[in-house]
Order: C-alpha cells, then sequence, then structure tokens
C-alpha cells in the first residue's frame, strides 16, 4: 500500500506568478508535503514557471508528466494544454476536453484530491481572475478537507479569491506570504492530515487520544443543542470530531476542553460550528447516470401509476441551497415535453435544510456562471436567466418548489409523499439515528412511493418496508410491512403527545344562564334551526367567529393547515363576488345606517350538480358584541324561480340586471381586445429578447474567451518580464567580464558594423557609444593594419580564423586575431577581433636578437 505525502493543491491565474513567489519564498524547505501547481497558462507556449518559480524556493521544482510519483518537499507545475489530476498516488495528464476559455484545471485537480485524500485534502487559490477552483475548493471542503484563499484585497486580480469567499466554503484566508504558515499551523494541530494512504483514507479515523475528551464533546453538543435546538448527539462521533478539530486549529486550541470553554466565552462561534457540521455542499444534476434513470424510468412508471391523483408531491431533504430540488422539477418539466401524455399532472416539491443561510440562498435562486460544467447550454437557456454574475432559475421552475427551514431529526414530517429524495445524508447519522428515519421516511411516503438514497447508503435491515428498484443507484419503493410490534414506527420516533405541553381551555362566562320556559324564546329557537338561512359572522381580518346553520355546500375546509378564513373557505364560484362585496361593505365603515349588499344568482357548483345562490352582505352595528363584523346569508335560488326576477326585485332591479349584464359583455369585449393586443405586443417582445440573448450569449462567449486569453497573455507577460530581467542581468554580467580582462574586443555584425566593445578596444580603435552600428571601414585607429577590412571580410566568407602581429604609430605591437562569430544555435552572425598587446614580448625579442648579433 503506498504511502502518500500530504498534497497540497495551489491553484492560480492572471497575477498568480508574483503571489505564488511570495508563497513559496515563505514556505519551509522541509514540511513534508507536496505542493501541486495550476497556473493558468498559454497552450501553444513553451511553459517557464518551472524555472521561475525554482529561484524562490530550495524545493526541486518539477514540470508533472504522465505516471510521475508524487514525493515530500517537491514542487510540481502543470504541463501547458493539460488537465492534471492525482489518481492512485500518482499524476495523471489528460488533454482537455473543453474549448480554449471554457477550461477549467484548477477545479479539476482540487476535486481529485478530495476523490482521492478525503479529509487529508488541501486546496490554496491565489491570484486570478474568474472562477475556477471554486467547485474544487468546495468539493474539498465536503470531503472533509482543508481549504485557503489569499486575501482578496492582497491579489492583483481578486476575482477567485471572491468567488470562493462567497460560497462559504474557506477555512484560512489570508495574503500568500502568510498562507503557508497558517497551513502549517492547523497542520500542527491536526497532525493526521499529513499522511495518508493512498484509497484509504477512511471517514472513520478517528483523531488523537489525547485530543479526544467525552466530557469536553458532550458539553459543545449541549451548548450546540441549547444554541440551535439541534441535537448532535446522535452523529457519527468521528464526523464531530474532525469539523471541531478544524475550528480548534483556526483558533490554535491545544485541546476539545479548551475549545468547550472557547465556545461558551465566545456565543458566535456556536453558529460558526453549526455551520461547520452542517456539510452544505450539493450541484445540479449529481451523478448524472442517477438522474438519467429518474427521468427514463422511476418517474414514468410513478406517474403511470397515479390512479385519478393528478398532483404529486416529492420531498427532498437536506437540500441546501436548492440545486438537487430544481434538478427535480427540471426533469419533471422535461419529461413533460418528451412524453405529452404527462402533462395532466402537477409536482409540488418540498425541499427542507436545517440551515436558515441555506434555504435563503435556496429561496433567492441564484447560482454562480460556473454551474454549466453540470447542465447542459439546451437547459441553461430553458430552465435559467443569465446576469453578468450569477444564473437565475427561471420563475415557472421556481414556483414549484417549496422550501422550509426543518429537523428531520425533532420536526414531525412532510406525509403523503410520492417521492423522497435523502441523498448524502444518513452517512453522518449513527446506526441508531439511522433506525429511526428510517420507518420515518416509510410512514411520509405514500402507497408504492420512491425513495432516493445516496451512492454510499442503503436501507440497512429495513427490507420489509422497501423493495429495491435499481440498487446501484439506491432507488427503492415502499410497500406494505408485516405487522410487527417490535418494530419503532415514527409514532414513537416522536415525544408523546402526553409530554407535550397542552393548551388550557379558555376560561369561559361562568355566569349561570337562567332556564326559561318563556313560549316566544322556545319558538324563536326553533325557527332558526330550522328555517333561518345558514349565515356565518367574520370578524373586519375575514376571519369566521360564528357559524348559523349548515353552511357545507357554501364552505369548505382549505387543505393543509387548520385555516378559519371566509376567503380560504368560501367554494371557488363565491369566491371572487364575495370578495369584492366584503370590499365594498368595508368602505361603509364610517357610515351612521349601512345598507345590505344583496347579490342576485350566484353560480354555485357542488359536486356535479350547479345552481343558483342568493347573498346577502350586512355591516353589522348592534349588539356592540358584533360591531364592526360583517354577517353574510346564503339563500338557494329555487329551481322553479330560475326563469323568475329574484324574488322581492322589481321592474328596475330587472333593468337593471340587463344593463349590468350589457356592461359585462362589453367589459368582455373590451378584455378581449386588450388581451389580443398584449399578446401580439408579447410575441414581438418574446421575439426581440430571444434575439437579445442570443446576442448577449454570443458576447458572453467571447468574453469568456477573452478573459481567458487575457489571463493567457498576463502570465506570458509576466514571464517574459522575468526573462527580460534575467537578459539584463546577464549583460550587466557580461560587460563587467568584458571589461576585467585585459583584452580589447570588438564585436561586428554580418555587415562588419560595431556591435559591442571594451573599454581597451576603445584606446586603440578611436569608438565611442554613438558608433554603435558604424560599418569597419568607417573607423580610425593607432593600428598600421590598412587590410584589417578586406582580412575581416576573408574570414566572415571562409570562416577561417586570421592572426597577425601588427604595429602601431605608438610603437606598440598588438596580436590582431579575427575569428567568426557563432550563436548558440551554431548560426554565423559577424566576427570578434581581439587584441592583445604583445609590446613587452616584441621588446625583449628585439633585445635577444640583439644580444645574439653581437
Amino acid at each position: 500500500m503506498k504511502t502518500l505525502p500530504g498534497i497540497v493543491g495551489i491553484g492560480a491565474s492572471a497575477g498568480g506568478l508574483d503571489a505564488l513567489d511570495k508563497f513559496l519564498s515563505h514556505t519551509p524547505p522541509d514540511t513534508g508535503l507536496a505542493w501541486i501547481v495550476v497556473q493558468h497558462m498559454d497552450p501553444t507556449k513553451k511553459a517557464m514557471l518551472p524555472e521561475l518559480l525554482q529561484r524562490t524556493t530550495s524545493m526541486k521544482v518539477r514540470q508533472a508528466k504522465q505516471g510521475m510519483p508524487i514525493y515530500a518537499n517537491q514542487v510540481y507545475v502543470i504541463a501547458p494544454n493539460t488537465e492534471l489530476r492525482v489518481q492512485n498516488g500518482l499524476l495523471k495528464q489528460t488533454k482537455p476536453q473543453e474549448p480554449r476559455g471554457m477550461r477549467l484545471p484548477i477545479n479539476i485537480l482540487f476535486k481529485s484530491l478530495a476523490a482521492e485524500l478525503g479529509e487529508t485534502a488541501i486546496g490554496v487559490i491565489l491570484s486570478g481572475m474568474g472562477s475556477d477552483g471554486t467547485l474544487g475548493l468546495q468539493a474539498i471542503y465536503a470531503a472533509g478537507g482543508l481549504t485557503a484563499v489569499q486575501h482578496p484585497e492582497s491579489a492583483q486580480f481578486n476575482s477567485m479569491p471572491v468567488a470562493a469567499i462567497a460560497e462559504d466554503c474557506v477555512d484560512i484566508i489570508a495574503s500568500a506570504a502568510e498562507l503557508p504558515a497558517r497551513i502549517l499551523s492547523v497542520l500542527a494541530q491536526v497532525p493526521q492530515l499529513r499522511v495518508t494512504s493512498a484509497k484509504q483514507h477512511s471517514t472513520e479515523t478517528l483523531p488523537c487520544p489525547t485530543m479526544v475528551s467525552d466530557n469536553a464533546l458532550q458539553q459543545i453538543i449541549s451548548g450546540l443543542q441549547r444554541h440551535n435546538r439541534h441535537d448532535f448527539s446522535l452523529y457519527k462521533t468521528s464526523t464531530l470530531q474532525r469539523r471541531i478539530e478544524r475550528r480548534m486549529a483556526i483558533h490554535a486550541l491545544d485541546s476539545m476542553q479548551q475549545y468547550a470553554d472557547f465556545l461558551r466565552d465566545n456565543p458566535q462561534e456556536n453558529e460558526l460550528l453549526f455551520k461547520e457540521l452542517l456539510i452544505g455542499v450539493t450541484q445540479f444534476f449529481r451523478d448524472t447516470e442517477v438522474w438519467d434513470y429518474l427521468a427514463n424510468h422511476a418517474l414514468p412508471s410513478l406517474l403511470e401509476r397515479q390512479n385519478g391523483n393528478s398532483e404529486l408531491r416529492a420531498w427532498s431533504i437536506g437540500c441546501s441551497t436548492g440545486e438537487e430540488a430544481y434538478s427535480l422539477a427540471i426533469v419533471f418539466c422535461l419529461l413533460q415535453q418528451s412524453q405529452p401524455e404527462f402533462k395532466k399532472f402537477s409536482l409540488k416539491i418540498f425541499a427542507s435544510d436545517l440551515n436558515p443561510d441555506a434555504i435563503t440562498r435556496a429561496r433567492r435562486g441564484q447560482y454562480s456562471l460556473t454551474i454549466c460544467e453540470h447542465i447542459s447550454a439546451q437547459r441553461l437557456k430553458q430552465f435559467f436567466i443569465r446576469h453578468d454574475s450569477y444564473y437565475q432559475i427561471s420563475q415557472h421552475i421556481r414556483d414549484m418548489v417549496l422550501f422550509a427551514q426543518h429537523d428531520v431529526i425533532l420536526d414531525p414530517p412532510f406525509t403523503r409523499q410520492d417521492f423522497i429524495i435523502c441523498r448524502n445524508l444518513l452517512i453522518y447519522f449513527d446506526a441508531k439515528l439511522q433506525h429511526r428515519l428510517m420507518p420515518l421516511l416509510h410512514y411520509s411516503l405514500c402507497r408504492n412511493g420512491i425513495l432516493l438514497l445516496g451512492s454510499s447508503e442503503t436501507i440497512g435491515r429495513f427490507d420489509d418496508l422497501f423493495v429495491p428498484l435499481q440498487s446501484k443507484m439506491r432507488f427503492y419503493q415502499r410497500q406494505e410491512p408485516v405487522v410487527n410490534n417490535s418494530r419503532n414506527l415514527p409514532v414513537h420516533s416522536f415525544p408523546p403527545l402526553s409530554t407535550l405541553a397542552k393548551e388550557h381551555p379558555v376560561a369561559t362566562n361562568k355566569t349561570l344562564s337562567v332556564p326559561s320556559d318563556n313560549l316566544q324564546t322556545a319558538a324563536d329557537r326553533v325557527l332558526l334551526q330550522v328555517y333561518a338561512p345558514p349565515a356565518v359572522v367574520v370578524n373586519g381580518d375575514g376571519d369566521i367567529v360564528y357559524i348559523s346553520g349548515r353552511t357545507g355546500k357554501y364552505l369548505e375546509p382549505a387543505a393543509g393547515k387548520a385555516n378559519w378564513n371566509f376567503h380560504a373557505m368560501v367554494c371557488e364560484g363565491l369566491r371572487a363576488p364575495l370578495a369584492m362585496a366584503l370590499q365594498q361593505v368595508a368602505t361603509k365603515q364610517t357610515e351612521k345606517k349601512a345598507e345590505p349588499l344583496q347579490l342576485y344568482r350566484l353560480p354555485l357548483t357542488t359536486g356535479d350538480n350547479s345552481q343558483l345562490v342568493d347573498v346577502t352582505v350586512q355591516l353589522l352595528r348592534e349588539p356592540a358584541t358584533l360591531n364592526g363584523m360583517t354577517m353574510i346569508v346564503f339563500r338557494d335560488v329555487p329551481h322553479n324561480d330560475l326563469l323568475t326576477p329574484a324574488a322581492g326585485s322589481d321592474a328596475s332591479v330587472a333593468a337593471m340586471q340587463q344593463q349590468y349584464l350589457a356592461e359585462i359583455q362589453t367589459l368582455r369585449e373590451e378584455t378581449r381586445t386588450s388581451k389580443e393586443e398584449l399578446q401580439s405586443s408579447n410575441e414581438e417582445l418574446q421575439s426581440t429578447n430571444e434575439e437579445l440573448q442570443s446576442t448577449n450569449e454570443e458576447l458572453t462567449t467571447s468574453k469568456e474567451e477573452m478573459q481567458s486569453m487575457n489571463e493567457e497573455l498576463q502570465t506570458i507577460n509576466t514571464e517574459l518580464q522575468t526573462k527580460l530581467d534575467d537578459l539584463a542581468l546577464a549583460q550587466s554580467d557580461l560587460q563587467n567580464t568584458l571589461n576585467s580582462v585585459e583584452i580589447a574586443i570588438l564585436f561586428l555584425d554580418q555587415h562588419l558594423n560595431v556591435r559591442r566593445y571594451t573599454d581597451r578596444a576603445a584606446k586603440i580603435i578611436n569608438l565611442r557609444e554613438s558608433d554603435l552600428g558604424r560599418p569597419l571601414s568607417d573607423l580610425t585607429s593607432c593600428l598600421q593594419y590598412p587590410t584589417l577590412h578586406e582580412d575581416a571580410q576573408e574570414t566572415l566568407r571562409t570562416l577561417k580564423f586570421c592572426e597577425k602581429q601588427i604595429p602601431t604609430n605608438d610603437e606598440r605591437w598588438f596580436s590582431v586575431r579575427i575569428m567568426p562569430y557563432r550563436t548558440l544555435d551554431n548560426m554565423i552572425d559577424g566576427v570578434v577581433i581581439t587584441l592583445v598587446d604583445i609590446s613587452a614580448t616584441k621588446k625583449l625579442e628585439a633585445a635577444l636578437r640583439e644580444k645574439s648579433e653581437h
């Protein structure tokens, strides 16, 4: 089993070279970690990044290659035009699939680290444009790894750091120079992050025994329960400890007891820890094959089994920021488009989560531009609205989902569901809590309802409650269980009713009613009960406070939570006219005497029967207890009166009715005309909108391509600037070398023009700075060498050395050597003339000759 060092993935883009220099220059060379750098680069140019980074660190910097093993205390740099992953403990390179300008190599590296290393993965985002790296950092954060980002104020380009911070998945924010020390500080607190065994990282790895304190852990759990009401005691202990240790490391605390004390003294830390424990990482259409099976098999079969029920109900548990719930809505709409026989159905999705911030974001329905990685361009165009910096979910999709903050452990469940999604939630619960929740999910589902779990979750021993539909993808169907008295049914999962606070009955007026045998009173009571029309009394808010007679034909309870509001209970045919009548009566509150408002022959449909109803709306003044309330009286119109004017009406009333009917007809015609005009205008606007949207998409694509090219040019510009600095330094070194030697040197180009010379050459040949580029034939010197120009031409032609001893006008001698000038790629690009002073040698030679003659 191969043991890997701890691996730190570093992502950078525009302005990243400077940030990488600062980061690596402050990184100790003996950390025991491996560092993998992904920088956006021009795919057509040779990379100079390894050479440039090698100057800032004593660690070995290598360009990544296919299958290269990973060693500690080394830096690996991505090669141009490749995507880099860590797989089976080795570096894996592949060619990019996306076109240039749409590639996100930082996300690819970070996701591979999350999959390969789990909680030991470390991701760092430095300066850059765009949002590459954000999704990868989310994956590392979800796996329990460590995430760090350069502080936006210290970044040359802050788009990438800002995008990551906005997703609330960052543990450390600091300048590039401070990040290494902050990361190493966390590793010192949680040493198991340093080393992992390839493909053997376990979600059940226990922390150091010295750091574990059951008492301290219980204090922390209790504090969270007091602060947020949620009970974490049935979560997996290892999961809790890892998340708590991350917070301990950030605050540089050595023991869990210290953190428990810190938590008690800093209430705001409770909220941060609460969010840390709620792992809210999700994405649209996660695990594509699962959604394909849902769209092609599970959902169609579920709709085909619906007997007379046209509304489906679904529940997304632990919905986080809503991507999964919206994915289900989109799949349902696409299914209706592809199979028109399902258009008669509707879908209502209940999406719940414990995190209020996540629910708020889900309700907003705004997502970063990076979702294009998981959603096709066609679906983006159909179900999203593109803005400058985000996508907005379409309103018709938004209307299908109802978001609610809900604790699946403590709160009553949503019932009568046809489909439940509960993915990657049970893995954080211990066996006891899972044993409680499975019957709860069974209870919440309708007959033959479908349950979808995460890839690492199963129904366990509850095969009597669910039957597998597709085991590999975790689709299960509800089945009726065999009666088992030992089963912990949902009713036992919640506190029994006897333990709950009961509502005390409202105190009633204990004034004794005096019995009366008065004949008139008894007769009135009988008349009211038998012959009086049905009526209700409502208050100013429309809530029913009194009901007389049988009103079931006109009123019915609204679905859902009990609601005694008149507008919610009144039948559909009566709702609109009665709402207008109540509003009209309410305007007469200030009048001393308000006449009743009569509504004649209102249509009422009950089941298969239809009839007409006369309604009287009366504002009440007396007695005082009813002052300001309104009475609504219902009277059925007999069938034999349908062809006659309403009872009690006269010719004026009939004329008025005819006038009203004529006005209604006129209004209908005007409305129809206006509707046609609006429809025509809407079609024109829609056409214009589509054209603008198409243009906007083209501009967006061009903008992204230009942004990518700009990042590449920025990187190339930085590299070239560094190269220019190197060349200037090399030129300075060369100049000092030439001036320090005792040899006069003259460099000429292919046309024998002056290219460079040393100070000693200027003393022999009359040269100054303005002579650069001047032909050799134009120069004067103290040399008695009239054929210097011809010899230089001959050397350039034949490539043969030429060496002569030449006297000067001031009785000095020089050895003049002419040779070809060769470039590094062995090309002839001029000649080099060297002049060595041999005057002393000549004098000695003359003295020896003279001595020998004597």
